[in-house]
């Protein structure tokens, strides 16, 4: 089995962007790991974001589709947003289910709609793996998403400079 990347992470110019943070609360405790990982590299940045919670995972493409629909029809677009869940393996195939269609439904959305997403939903066996994903002095996938989101924003903008 692999272990964690071991590069560097790269600290992208996500200065002035404006995030969309979705987080999906059904683990609360990993939830909240995730949650302190994105935000610090969100303001390492110099973004400004808002967060919006949702139940689980499934719930996380909706949620962004219709905030980033509603800053557009008041003029405030977001330049990008941070998907932020949970999903432990269980005994029913459900697990496939929500990892699966959550991640599709963020692919589709941020290819339609030319959205940089950061997919920081953790799909993982156990709890213990969970957290170790999570938590900012481990595997800090919240913020590896957030800068994954803001990477994205960066080359937006410079290929919109040309």
């Amino acid at each position: 089995m692999a272990g964690p990347r071991q590069g560097k992470r790269s600290k992208s110019d996500g200065k002035g962007a404006r995030m969309l943070v979705v987080e999906a609360r059904f683990y609360e405790e990993i939830a909240d790991a995730l949650l302190a990982g994105a935000t610090r590299a969100l303001d390492e940045a110099q973004a400004s974001f808002d967060r919006i919670s949702v139940p689980g995972a499934l719930e996380i493409p909706t949620a962004i589709a219709i905030a980033v629909g509603a800053a557009a029809r008041r003029r405030r677009p977001y330049d990008g947003a941070v998907a932020l869940g949970c999903v432990i393996r269980g005994e029913t195939i459900h697990f496939e289910i929500v990892s699966q269609q959550s991640a599709r439904g963020l692919m589709e959305l941020s290819l339609a709609r030319g959205l940089p997403i950061g997919n920081g939903i953790i799909t993982v066996e156990n709890e213990a793996q969970a957290f170790a994903r999570a938590r900012m002095d481990e595997q800090d996938k919240g913020g590896d998403a957030a800068r994954a989101a803001l990477a994205l924003v960066a080359l937006k903008r410079r290929l919109a400079e040309r």
